[in-house]
């Protein structure tokens, strides 16, 4: 198979060679992004020039403006090129370098997204361009490589124009014409760079007097060669009544240079070309923002030097090879290949933990539950102090009393003052639960005990206790929060935000909430027995045995387990509900918690198979609501069959496969993972319609006249839990407290499969393979044979090779 035309459509392929996703035409159904951070800077680009720039967060603290709009994608940071020769009134002598603003016909067209950088090739007038849109990997900054070729026979003198409008702070921009007042522009002479500063800022922060701060960077844009124009107001480059698409700048071939406070703020620079035929220039442009002038005028001067900025996008390159490249796998199915060997990986850290960013979602903020769990991926690729260092970060982020912050603003330092943070605490039961979840897990790959003694504050005691106690808090207040009959209380909402109404005044419980803590109360019983604290382990061990006791006697539906109840004791997810019948996470967790018997998981899971499960995936729920019910929240609000409401939530979806293969084996778990993956599903692009790359959040359900579309992509948890589901779920080599343990079996019609995999320091290289009728089944390390699934603790730093020969 050419690895270089992958699961090909109309709109695209996959290069697996350059490890790029190429688009072949700026038509797509949604627009398919590319997130491009190196953990402060950051930016969105779509293969239709769309797109945003920001620093430290998305939302707080962007640069450029942009609107979401999902079906116009019409604003970004653009480039047109002006024939400077030609008579250009009637605007067919200017064209943009992407599709947008000015969406000329070319004669070729091509977006390749990579992991770290974009590129845009186009040809139009007997011009081709190639610009490359990365982020430097160590520098607050993003860089646009563009390289400008004369195809013709003739010279050509030509101008590059760059455009984009400064926001400078909060988006949206809800009350532009007021926050354009406060933006000043200049263009320092001596390094053609043109400087942004706004003298208002709205941190969401309570100590500071409302629209009385200071933005506290300063933004710069510069070109090499050396600009010969500038402009900063968009009136002028614009005109009045004029529009991207057709500026009057590019009509009239000229910048006016204006600058100051009085405008409305843009950058544009002007770059002139003059190519003999068939030769070839390079201009490059960097965009940023820095803490000071001097820094933002060094920077800008550093990294226009074409050498300096080819560096930087190989840098970026080999930084993401090898961080995507600490897992591997190879199996028969090029689909699982292709996602699992790179881009579940990139989406995780530059769209989740890093860029926290994307189309459906701009966010900014850090999640509690949300980038603990992302940080899982760090354990996957053998690298558990990233894992631990998001621990702790969280564990900073709890009240002494065990509740935490539902979410944070990690806004930057302003002039003295300390670092300022805005977050929201919440009545959200579950919050606080993902940190002894990660932390366990944390434990099973490393067994790293001491690390339960490392010690962080609270937010609101600035007494250090270590990270034990902080777990050992979050799960009293889980305990102290039963209702009358023993079931955990779902307060605000749990895992599923969108069930906000149904305990919010106290009274309604959550099942799957009672499944996780099980699961947890189990878990910790073990760590305490390890720190001697006995009586300590015991209690949980108690407290979990009740916690089973009642929700086996309360919460059994006959044929499955009940979801959760609203303060009036009305049940949801049960039998006996005309919308919300059944609900997943109350049965996959039923499974992966172990508080089901074999028999009630089995039915548990049955009952979801049927109910439930889709050509394209597990549904959340079925049948989805079909009217808003104020007493359950917002999760009904949503059209039948979008995102929660009866839509496959592709999160919840991984658990599924973990819990397939728990109980029904690796066939269950590897059909259901594939019937969600997008390089499968993006073979019928004009229905999925998401970017066949990356996870989407959601896939629309039946109840949806667009049954089987992604929406929600880049922004969602569901990419580490969908390599961690594959991994686990399908390929069976999973961390344990032991060592690594490896259950080898093989899906219908493969020969065998492959996983290198690093755990304590040791890259296991392991091999499945499907034994011959004249073959022996059986475990070999390095040749010796080996007996049982647990691989030994070898020596950090060494490698293996593992084979395991099964039927």
């Amino acid at each position: 198979m050419d690895s270089s035309h992958l699961f090909k459509t109309k709109y695209g392929y996959f290069d697996n060679t350059e490890r790029e996703y190429v688009i072949t035409g700026w038509e797509t159904p949604t627009p398919w992004v590319n997130v491009i951070s190196n953990g402060d800077y950051g930016l969105v680009v779509s293969q239709a020039g769309g797109g945003y720039s920001w620093r430290s967060h998305a939302s707080m603290n962007r640069l450029t403006r942009w609107n979401q709009d999902l079906v116009r994608d019409v604003d970004g940071r653009y480039l047109h090129l002006r024939d400077d020769e030609e008579a250009a009134g009637d605007g067919k002598h200017f064209w943009s370098l992407a599709w947008q603003p000015v969406q000329p016909e070319y004669d070729f067209y091509e977006c390749r997204h990579g992991q770290g950088y974009s590129v845009f090739t186009t040809r139009y007038a007997n011009i081709e361009t190639r610009w490359t849109v990365t982020v430097s990997p160590n520098a607050p900054l993003e860089i646009w490589l563009v390289r400008v070729r004369n195809l013709g026979e003739s010279p050509r003198h030509l101008s590059l124009f760059s455009y984009m409008e400064w926001l400078l702070g909060a988006a949206p921009d809800w009350h532009r014409e007021f926050h354009k007042t406060f933006i000043e522009t200049s263009f320092d002479q001596e390094a053609g760079v043109i400087l942004a500063t706004k003298c208002n800022w709205e941190p969401p922060v309570k100590t500071r007097s409302h629209w009385n701060t200071d933005w506290p960077y300063v933004a710069f844009h510069a070109a090499w060669p050396a600009p010969v124009a500038f402009e900063t107001d968009k009136k002028y480059f614009l005109g009045q009544y004029g529009s991207p698409a057709k500026p009057g700048a590019l009509i009239e071939g000229k910048l006016q240079g204006s600058s100051g406070r009085w405008g409305d703020a843009i950058a544009s620079l002007r770059v002139t070309l003059d190519l003999d035929a068939g030769e070839e220039r390079t201009v490059v442009f960097v965009l940023g923002a820095a803490e000071t002038r001097q820094e933002a005028i060094s920077l800008a001067r550093r990294f226009t030097q074409p050498e300096v900025a080819g560096q930087a996008l190989a840098q970026s390159r080999a930084g993401w090879l090898e961080r995507t490249q600490r897992l591997q796998v190879d199996t028969p199915d090029p689909a699982l290949n292709l996602i699992a060997n790179g881009w579940l990986v990139y989406q995780a850290i530059s769209g989740r933990l890093w860029g926290r960013s994307a189309y459906y979602q701009t966010g900014g903020a850090i999640g509690f539950r949300d980038q603990l769990q992302d940080s899982l991926v760090y354990l996957l690729l053998g690298q558990p102090d990233q894992t631990l260092a998001q621990i702790r970060l969280h564990a900073r982020h709890q009240y002494a009393d065990g509740s935490v912050h539902h979410w944070w603003h990690p806004l930057p330092t302003m002039g003295s003052a300390a670092e300022v943070e805005s977050g929201v605490r919440t009545k959200i039961s579950d919050n606080r639960l993902w940190l002894c979840y990660v932390l366990a897990r944390y434990l099973e790959e490393t067994a790293d005990y001491a690390a339960l003694e490392l010690a962080e504050t609270f937010v609101d005691d600035p007494t250090p206790a270590s990270l034990w106690m902080h777990c050992r808090r979050a799960l009293d207040l889980a305990l102290s929060q039963l209702s009358p009959r023993g079931l955990p209380l779902i307060g605000g909402g749990d895992w599923n935000d969108g069930l906000n109404a149904v305990g919010v005044d106290g009274r309604g419980e959550s099942v799957w909430l009672g499944h996780f803590l099980y699961g947890l109360l189990i878990s910790y019983a073990e760590f305490a027995d390890h720190r001697g604290e006995v009586s300590l382990a015991q209690r949980y061990r108690d407290e979990a045995a009740a916690l089973n006791e009642k929700i086996n006697q309360i919460a059994w539906d006959g044929e499955w387990y009940w979801r959760a109840s609203t303060d009036s004791g009305m049940l949801l997810g049960s039998h006996e509900n005309a919308d919300g019948k059944i609900f997943l996470n109350a049965q996959t967790w039923s499974v992966l918690s172990g508080m089901a018997t074999p028999e009630r998981s089995e039915q548990a899971m049955q009952s979801a198979r049927k109910h439930l499960y889709t050509p394209y995936g597990a549904l959340l729920l079925a049948p989805a609501y079909s009217r808003p019910d104020p007493d359950i929240g917002y999760l009904t609000r949503y059209a039948s069959g979008l995102r929660e409401n009866g839509g496959v939530y592709a999160h919840a979806a991984c658990w599924a496969v973990l819990a397939e293969r728990k109980l029904h084996g690796v066939q269950s778990a590897y059909d259901l993972w594939r019937s969600f993956c997008p390089a499968v599903r993006g073979q019928e692009p004009d229905a999925y319609m998401a970017e066949p790359y990356v996870m989407p959040g959601n896939i629309d359900g039946p109840a949806s006249p667009f049954a089987g579309r992604g929406g929600w992509t880049w922004y969602t948890g569901s990419a580490a839990w969908y390599l961690r589901a594959l991994i686990e779920g399908v390929l069976g080599v999973e961390a344990s407290m032991e060592g690594l343990r490896i259950q080898a079996a093989l899906p219908a019609g493969w020969d065998g499969y492959r996983v290198n995999r690093t755990f304590r320091g040791v890259v296991y290289d392991i091999q499945v393979k499907r034994a011959s009728s004249a073959e022996s089944t059986g475990c070999t390390i390095d040749g010796q044979p080996w007996l049982g699934e647990t691989l030994p603790i070898l020596e950090p730093g060494t490698t293996h090779r593992v084979v395991y020969m099964c039927h």
